[in-house]
């Protein structure tokens, strides 16, 4: 399917996009290849296809939640650039903050 001049021009207008006549011209060659592609999936025959909603299996395996110990106080804080009592110590983000 081609677009005429007029066509993009007046999507261009849609979409309050101010372009000039090489864009007018770039679009239009574009926005026809893409409706060219559109055509083509158009016109195959999809009777017997069942419409898909995921590719993914309808129900997902889920491993058990077990708990498990967690990070250590030093091991939490060994690589922080800065810490103070047991805390990660951040430069302060407001204007007039107290450290």
């Amino acid at each position: 399917m081609l677009l005429s001049k007029e066509e993009v021009e007046h999507i261009a207008m849609l979409a309050r996009l101010n372009l000039s006549e090489e864009e007018k011209e770039r679009y239009r060659e574009q926005l026809s290849s893409i409706l060219g592609h559109v055509a083509q999936l158009q016109a195959l025959n999809t009777d017997d296809v069942e419409p898909l909603v995921s590719v993914l299996a309808k129900e997902m395996p889920l491993r058990e939640d077990l708990p498990s110990p967690g990070l250590s106080l030093k091991e939490a804080t060994e690589n922080a650039p800065d810490v103070k009592a047991d805390q990660f110590k951040v430069p302060p983000i407001l204007d007039g903050a107290d450290e």
